[in-house]
C-alpha cells in the first residue's frame, strides 16, 4: 500500500515482491504492454509461461535502453535465473522459434536450456501460411485482418484431429504418415477452392524432421513440470497473447484471434488446474488501440489520433502494421475485468497522455437511442453504438519514468483514482515508459 508520506509499501520477502501464481493477461484488443509487465513481475516467481496464441504475438521489452522485441518465448527470458515454458495452448512455427533463439543467444541471452516446450504443441508448417493468405485475399474487402502467420488454419486442424503435433517431429514413420493424410486435405482446398500452389510432401517432411532434431533438447512434458514445480513451492507467471477482446468466444467476433486469450484459457493451455492461480492482473493502456479489422467504439480520426499514434509509437511489433487508437473505454474493460476475474489492473503508457488539453473516457453506450452500461455480445448491436464520454483535465506535464505515483500530477493521480472507481479493481501498477524501471507499484498484485 502507499502511506500518507507517499512512500511505497509492499509486502516483501527479501527484494522479492510477493506475487504468488499471477496469471496476466490482455484486457482490451492486445498490444496493452504486457511484455514488460511479465518481465518486471518474473524478478519474483521461478517460471514463467505462455498458455496460448503464436507468434502472431509480440511483446517488447526495454531494458536499459535496449529494445528486445519477443514473439513466441516468454516475456522471462530476460531474467537469466527465470525458467519458461511454451505450453500446449501455443500454436507452434518451428522456424520461428529457432529464429528467435538464435537472435536472443547471439545476444549472450541463455536460451536453449532454460526453455520447455510442450511436446504437444500443434505445428504452423507452411500449408496453414498459404491458406491464411489465400483466404485474406479471398475474403477482399471483409479482411479478418490476421497477421498471415498460419495460426488460424493450425488452430483448426487441432480441432479438427488432424493436427502434427511437436513430437510427431521425431518419428520419420509417423511425420510422413501425418503429412501425406493432411496435405490430401489443404492441397484439394488450394488447388480447387482458392487456385493456390499446392505442397509436395517432401517440400515439408526433410525441413519439418531438421526442425525436430534443433527443438528436441528443448521439448518435455511441461503440465507435469510445472505440478512438479508447484508441489515443491514454486511460483510461477502465466502470461497471454493478444487481449480478451481478441478471445475467439467473447470477444468482437469474428474479428478475434483463434484461441482463448482470457485468464481461463491456462488451465487447458498449460495442464494445470484453475485452483492453483492465486490472482488475475489485467494489463490495460490508458487510451485503447486496436490492429486489424473489426469494431472499435472509440476510434479516433484527425489530430488527437496522431497524438497518441506518434508518442505511443503505435505499431505492431511483430507486423509493423499502425494501431487504430481511441479513447479508453471503460465498458469493453468491465467486461474484460468480468471475463478474466481480474483482481488487480496495470496501466500502461500515462504518459503518451502528458500533452492532452483533455482527456476523455468512455463510460456508456447509446444503441438506437438507448443509454446503456454493458459490451454488447452480439456483432451487429456493437456495430450500431455511440460512445458517451466523460472529459477530464489533462496534466500537461512530464510523467516518463516516474516510479513513486504521489509524484505524478494531481490531475493525472485524479485520472487513475476515477479509472479505479469505475472498474472497482485496485490499478496496483503504473507504467510511465517502456523501460523496466519506468514502473510505479502501488501495491502488491496479489497481496492483500
Amino acid at each position: 500500500m502507499v502511506d500518507s508520506s507517499g512512500q511505497n509499501h509492499i509486502a516483501r520477502e527479501g527484494n522479492v515482491l510477493m506475487i504468488g501464481n499471477l496469471v496476466v493477461v490482455g484486457s482490451q484488443w492486445g498490444d496493452e504492454g504486457k511484455g514488460k509487465i511479465v518481465d518486471w513481475l518474473t524478478n519474483s516467481v521461478d517460471g514463467v509461461v505462455r498458455f496460448q496464441g503464436g507468434h502472431n504475438a509480440g511483446h517488447t521489452l526495454v531494458i536499459s535502453g535496449k529494445k528486445t522485441i519477443l514473439h513466441l518465448i516468454p516475456s522471462g527470458i530476460l531474467r537469466n535465473d527465470v525458467d519458461c515454458y511454451i505450453g500446449n495452448g501455443v500454436v507452434l512455427s518451428p522456424q520461428a522459434l529457432l529464429d528467435e533463439v538464435s537472435v536472443l543467444e547471439k545476444s549472450n541471452i541463455s536460451v536453449s536450456e532454460r526453455l520447455t516446450i510442450s511436446e504437444i504443441c500443434p505445428l504452423i508448417l507452411p500449408y496453414h501460411v498459404a491458406l491464411d493468405n489465400a483466404r485474406e485475399r479471398a475474403r477482399n474487402t471483409k479482411k479478418i485482418g490476421t497477421t498471415g502467420r498460419g495460426i488460424g488454419p493450425a488452430y483448426e486442424d487441432k480441432v479438427a484431429r488432424r493436427a502434427i503435433r511437436l513430437h510427431d517431429l521425431f518419428s520419420i514413420t509417423t511425420l510422413s504418415g501425418k503429412l501425406e493424410e493432411v496435405l490430401d486435405f489443404h492441397n484439394f482446398v488450394l488447388k480447387n477452392y482458392f487456385n493456390e500452389k499446392i505442397f509436395e510432401i517432401n517440400q515439408i517432411l526433410d525441413e519439418a524432421l531438421s526442425f525436430g532434431e534443433q527443438l528436441k533438447p528443448m521439448v518435455g512434458d511441461v503440465s507435469k513440470a510445472i505440478s512438479d514445480g508447484l508441489m515443491v513451492g514454486k511460483k510461477y507467471l502465466f502470461e497471454g497473447a493478444q487481449g480478451a477482446l481478441l478471445d475467439i468466444d467473447h470477444g468482437t467476433y469474428p474479428y478475434v484471434t483463434s484461441s482463448n486469450c482470457v485468464a481461463g484459457g491456462v488451465s487447458a493451455g498449460v495442464g494445470v488446474s484453475p485452483l492453483v492461480l492465486d490472482g488475475v492482473m489485467g494489463i490495460c493502456k490508458a487510451y485503447c488501440t486496436r490492429v486489424g479489422s473489426g469494431p472499435f467504439p472509440t476510434e479516433l480520426s484527425g489530430n488527437v489520433k496522431a497524438i497518441l499514434a506518434d508518442r505511443g509509437h503505435e505499431f505492431g511489433a511483430t507486423t509493423g502494421r499502425p494501431r487504430r487508437c481511441g479513447w479508453l473505454d471503460v465498458v469493453a474493460l468491465r467486461k474484460s475485468i468480468r471475463l478474466n476475474g481480474i483482481t488487480s489492473l496495470c496501466v500502461t503508457k500515462v504518459d503518451v497522455l502528458d500533452e492532452m488539453d483533455t482527456i476523455s473516457v468512455c463510460v456508456g453506450y447509446e444503441i438506437s437511442g438507448k443509454r446503456v452500461s454493458d459490451f454488447p455480445s452480439i456483432d451487429t448491436d456493437i456495430l450500431d453504438l455511440k460512445p458517451v464520454y466523460e472529459d477530464f483535465p489533462g496534466w500537461k506535464t512530464p510523467t516518463r519514468g516516474i516510479k513513486n505515483y504521489e509524484k505524478l500530477p494531481s490531475n493525472a493521480k485524479k485520472y487513475i483514482d476515477t479509472l479505479e472507481g469505475l472498474c472497482n479493481v485496485p490499478i496496483d501498477i503504473i507504467s510511465t515508459g517502456p523501460d523496466r524501471v519506468e514502473t510505479i507499484v502501488r501495491r502488491s498484485p496479489t497481496t492483500r
